[in-house]
């Protein structure tokens, strides 16, 4: 184009974005203005309009220029809109804030004690409390100044409400504050808060930065609110070999299996009791039989695959117990090691949950179910304990299938979790439904519709073998009109109480027949013969002579369905009812291929699908995992000399 033909759409351009500009400047006007105003319904109005203008970076750059955020905030301060104009009046601001225009220092602590306000009401709409808790997030997340100011105003308590409830969009925000106070919280202030209890180890992760006491504490553990920081914390806390209380945990897994006390010093001798000790570590399952403690010092998953083991020998104890006696009188390459498995589970179950993750705007997973326990983690590890025993017997497992078996049961539980249960209970049931054969069957449905299946390679390929498939099924029906069948035989009195054997001559060309008394072996000599070659057509259904008779029709809906004649010379024809649809779809094949014609049965149908799929998996079974070109690869050019050749002179 020449220059001088590009200057008026140059021109143009700019004078749609000053017309643009200059109408969001006139709308900014006008909201600014009517947001003020002293009508209610006018100010609703115009709250609702700001709300959805202010996503347009344009619009918010002039209304913000106005001194607009100042005038929303001056509006939540003094506390006299509330609900739906309260609502939307947060929601502008949010949008406006979203566009990093201003920094969030500006903002004074009497507006933080108001949004903190809204929180800590026990009756709050829910969308100003989702708007409010998404400010306080922002205002964590973006200054580490607010971040202490923050983190003054609210506390783990007045948090907890918001969790116990069934709106999971609150949940969210709420975990999403609690997530930016402890990403925002010195490394020095993070503490591991430890209680010991008779029959248990209590570990809770507290933020002294927050007001917080030891109900509190347990209110939050029992709410799993910083489960994930608990379980990073165990997840990367290697074991000690040499600290007693940890050793004794594993003693605690002996004595609940195998029913053992704890022999005293003087009972037995050393090498006796080391014996003893290791035979029972080894039906276990540890990988380490003379110094278990050995297989917890790996990072991930540390403490915590030996926390979700004493809680399963605790509180699901005949499932335990079942397990390790049942792998341990198993052959050694067929047993499924519970210590070995356990460990890996873990580290699968925090890599699946992403523990030890970063939280991410872009992760939108959320699991309700973990909500529903006081130690839903624990519970859900029991659930995939039991599913993984469940389907190592299912394969047959040896040893040598330990990784294969992991990874179907990380597809059962991830698949499992997709549905997003809302118990614990819901989430098991669903893992019921995905045993290993139907994983089976899921995959084989995926890889069928992969574009790889659907790409003119492979239709190619289907469209070149399929001939040959059906020329196989062609030849196993005609074996079949060779063996022979038994029909019922109709005389002019409808008494069905005689039959009649027919089948076709090993060369294919006649067709034999004849009267059966009672055994087809007695059909040796069969007198009646018809032709192939003389035969003119084959009907179905109602088209067949016998079903056109007088009276015929009165014959119920599955002999109809059951009918065919064949039509050979001079009008004469030959009447069949098979004895049930398979030798009817035989039959009908079978006399349509002597024709000539195309089988069109049902039965024909399913075999060419079934022997089509599965001589593709054989034949593509080379080519797992590499990517199949749309268009075939070029053809190299010609030699410049032959001289290559072998001369066989």
């Amino acid at each position: 184009m020449h220059p001088s033909a590009e200057m008026p759409v140059l021109l143009e351009v700019q004078m749609k974005k000053v017309l643009i500009l200059q109408a969001n400047a006139q709308m900014a006007m006008q909201l600014y203005e009517r947001v003020q105003s002293t009508s209610l319904d006018m100010k609703l109005d115009a709250l609702k309009e700001l709300a959805n203008s202010s996503r347009d970076i344009t619009f918010a750059q002039e209304f913000i220029n106005l001194d607009g955020i100042t005038l929303l905030v001056q509006m939540v301060e003094s506390g006299t809109d509330f609900g739906e104009m309260l609502s939307f009046t947060l929601t502008a601001f949010v949008e406006l804030m979203d566009h990093g225009i201003i920094s969030w220092d500006t903002f004074s602590v009497a507006f933080i004690k108001k949004i903190a306000s809204f929180v800590c009401k026990s009756s709050m709409d829910s969308a100003v409390l989702q708007r409010s808790l998404a400010i306080l997030e922002s205002m964590v997340l973006n200054s580490q100044d607010l971040y202490q100011k923050v983190a003054q105003e609210i506390t783990i308590g007045q948090l907890l409400p918001h969790l116990q409830g069934t709106d999971q969009d609150i949940q969210t925000y709420t975990i999403a504050v609690i997530n930016a106070l402890f990403l925002k919280a010195p490394e020095e202030k993070r503490q591991v808060h430890t209680h010991i209890h008779k029959h248990t180890l209590h570990v809770f992760l507290i933020m002294p930065v927050l007001p917080i006491n030891d109900e509190m504490a347990h209110q939050l553990y029992m709410l799993q609110v910083l489960t994930f920081n608990l379980l990073e914390d165990r997840m990367m806390t290697k074991m000690d070999p040499q600290d007693q209380a940890q050793r004794d945990i594993i003693f605690e897994l002996r004595r609940i299996a195998f029913d053992v006390e704890c022999e005293s010093n003087n009972s037995g001798s050393i090498e006796k009791r080391k014996s003893m000790y290791t035979r029972d570590y080894k039906k276990l399952g540890f990988i380490n039989h003379v110094n278990p403690a050995v297989d917890f010092t790996q990072i991930p998953p540390g403490m915590l695959a030996l926390d979700n083991m004493l809680y399963f020998a605790r509180h699901h104890q005949d499932s335990y117990i079942r397990i390790v006696l049942e792998n341990s009188s198993r052959e050694d390459k067929h047993e499924c090691p519970f210590g070995r498995s356990s460990i890996e589970l873990t580290k699968m179950l925090c890599e699946i949950l992403k523990v030890g993750e970063l939280p991410s705007e872009n992760c939108h997973d959320f699991h309700p179910m973990f909500f529903t326990h006081d130690r839903s983690f624990g519970e859900f590890f029991c659930i995939c304990i039991q599913l993984l025993n469940k389907t190592w017997k299912e394969m047959r497992a040896t040893s040598e299938d330990f990784n294969k078996v992991m990874q179907v049961v990380r597809e059962q539980i991830t698949r499992a979790l997709t549905v997003k249960p809302n118990s614990l209970d819901q989430f098991k049931s669903r893992l019921q439904n995905l045993s290993y054969t139907e994983i089976l069957k899921i995959r084989q449905s995926e890889r069928m519709n992969q574009e790889d299946f659907q790409s003119r390679p492979i239709l190619e390929l289907r469209e070149k073998i399929q001939p040959e498939i059906m020329e196989l099924i062609k030849q196993q029906r005609l074996n079949r009109l060779c063996e022979g069948t038994c029909f019922r035989k109709i005389s002019s009195r409808r008494r069905q109480d005689k039959f009649w054997y027919c089948r076709l001559s090993p060369n294919h060309k006649v067709l034999h027949y004849g009267d059966l008394e009672e055994n087809p072996a007695q059909c040796s000599f069969l007198l009646s013969a018809v032709p192939v070659a003389d035969i003119k057509a084959v009907v179905t259904g109602k088209d067949c002579p016998h079903m056109k008779e007088k009276g015929a029709l009165k014959q119920n809906k599955e002999v109809l369905e059951l009918a065919f004649s064949i039509l050979y010379e001079s009008d004469e024809y030959l009447n069949f009812i098979a004895p049930d649809k398979h030798e009817y779809c035989m039959w009908t094949d079978g006399l349509n291929a002597l024709l000539g014609k195309e089988m069109t049965s049902e039965f024909t149908r399913s075999d060419l699908d079934t022997l089509l799929n599965m001589e593709m998996k054989l034949r593509l079974l080379d080519l797992e995992n590499i990517q199949i070109p749309e268009a075939p690869p070029p053809i190299p050019k010609e030699p410049s000399n032959y001289d290559f050749v072998y001369d066989c002179n």
